[in-house]
């Protein structure tokens, strides 16, 4: 597995990233060492991937490998339904997957990553992280 690289508000550096990418796919280049990246537009966003209840909910899915999202939610001690909306979230975002599901068999959520690497930049800010100005 691989390590997700998260980012917050550099899309323009995101931007520049994948044209060198494309280039260097064009020219022939090897891009096996890719390391997926996932962009939030805001600290908001990203607070919401970090709360202290989804990472406890990713530390239980790496530590304990559980059967399913009800298994899953017994080791956090939450109630299925906030942990099934958690899980749902973290798979929309691509940091979880689920195997299984189909004809009343449990999903059971995978992580997607091993880690993930955080980069937040506080210089050369597109604006879109920080509280608007006065």
């Amino acid at each position: 597995m691989a390590t997700l690289k998260v980012t917050v508000g550099n899309s323009d550096h995101l931007e520049q990233r994948t044209r060198n990418r494309i280039k260097a796919a064009q020219d022939g280049e090897d891009l096996d060492d890719a390391q997926p990246m996932l962009n939030f537009d805001s600290y908001a966003e990203l607070s919401r991937l970090l709360s202290p209840k989804n990472l406890e909910l990713l530390e239980a899915i790496s530590e304990h490998e559980p059967a399913s999202i009800r298994e899953a939610a017994a080791l956090v001690d939450r109630d299925y339904k906030q942990v099934h909306r958690n899980l749902s979230e973290l798979e929309d975002i691509g940091v979880i997957e689920f195997e299984g599901g189909g004809s009343g068999q449990a999903k059971k959520p995978l992580l997607a990553y091993d880690g993930l690497e955080i980069d937040i930049p506080f210089t050369g800010s597109n604006g879109s992280v920080g509280a608007a100005a006065p």
